[in-house]
């Protein structure tokens, strides 16, 4: 007995393929009685059947506020006016994972589908996904059930099928790497799409195998998740955090700048160190994390891939950790610009370290 998972389910088998659409000039009050009269819970808008932008349930609560907010009414409205743009598109070959994935990582519960060559095809929802989701986790509880009566080993990685089916880091609470690389891979292809830029910071923890001999990886697992809490209350809500491997943690920036991305890992790299958490075996005296910033932006012929990015990164870490860790390092070209917050970072735990000098 053998059922699909959502890897292997492809978006077409429950997407809808009945779709209605709209033109850029279509007047609002045309697309709202369209909504209502199909009780549509969004719109798709397209030029020559290419989308161009989406028109949903909270874009028009969006433009009530701003009615209300004038007092007055633009009969005139058009759907350009209104859309959200662009529009975060999936290709009709994606599985129902990968939609999952960007439906869950960008906050979106509609998804145009396009073919190859970028045409409308269909429309996928976020109950559409859950409920094709749902019918499989059934369908694997089901299958666990019978080989739980003939045999335990089959059992065994039945369940671990099951694990792998998970977005998030069982420990941390934020994207694995499963999930990361489906994300990355989707935002490269719209960045390139759209010629828009994107980049991300890969972060290590500095000398945090000391920490776990010194103190125990229970208490290593804690401060990884004290960490990642901390990031994630100092990120936009466009941004996602996943747990690259081991006490590596990769952050994603949507529109983001290599400079922006620099300055927001610099705020990070200070901000843990001003936390404080104890770590004697890192000359610091508390954790203090490095970085290295990888970006789209300008020459995407240099970037074929999000891997690419990712190297990128890996390898502006390799140096910031070799030019003295606690710092961010960003790579330009086919050179290594240092931008180190180092001495803020000392200064941060100098602070705090005079108080424990007098107990």
């Amino acid at each position: 007995m053998t059922t699909p998972s959502s890897e292997q389910s492809l978006i077409t088998s429950v997407m809808n393929k009945n779709i209605v659409c709209v033109g850029p000039d279509t007047l609002m009050i045309d697309v709202i009685h369209k909504m209502r009269d199909n009780r549509y819970s969004c719109m798709v808008v397209a030029e020559n059947n290419s989308p161009v932008g989406i028109i949903t349930e909270r874009d028009m609560v969006r433009i009530l506020s701003e009615i209300f907010a004038q007092k007055t009414v633009h009969v005139d409205m058009r759907a350009a006016q209104c859309m959200s743009y662009p529009p975060i598109v999936i290709k009709e070959s994606a599985s129902l994972f990968e939609a999952l994935v960007i439906a869950r990582a960008r906050g979106i519960r509609h998804l145009p589908v396009v073919d190859d060559q970028d045409q409308l095809c269909g429309l996928i929802t976020q109950s559409d996904m859950m409920r094709a989701h749902l019918v499989l986790i059934e369908q694997h509880r089901e299958l666990i059930e019978k080989l739980v009566n003939e045999r335990t080993q089959e059992l065994e990685k039945a369940n671990e099928k099951l694990r792998a089916l998970s977005l998030e880091d069982g420990l941390l609470g934020i994207g694995n790497r499963r999930a990361m690389e489906a994300d990355l891979e989707h935002t490269h292809a719209t960045a390139q799409r759209y010629k828009r830029p994107y980049s991300v910071a890969l972060f290590d923890i500095d000398f945090f195998k000391k920490y776990n001999d010194h103190y125990g990886h229970p208490a290593g697992d804690q401060a990884l998740i004290s960490i990642c809490r901390f990031i994630q209350s100092r990120i936009r809500t466009a941004d996602r955090l996943y747990r690259y491997g081991g006490e590596e943690l990769l952050l994603l920036l949507p529109e983001t700048t290599a400079e922006g991305a620099r300055l927001m890992a610099e705020r990070l790299v200070i901000g843990l160190a001003d936390l404080c958490i104890p770590h004697e075996t890192n000359p610091h005296r508390y954790v203090t994390m490095s970085g290295g910033i990888g970006y789209l932006q300008g020459e995407p012929a240099r970037c074929a891939s999000w891997q690419d990015i990712a190297l990128q990164a890996d390898q502006a870490l390799y140096q910031a950790k070799q030019a003295g860790r606690s710092q961010v390092k960003l790579t330009l070209l086919n050179d290594v610009v240092t931008t180190p917050p180092a001495e803020a970072v000392v200064a941060a735990c100098e602070r705090r370290a005079a108080p424990t000098k007098n107990r």
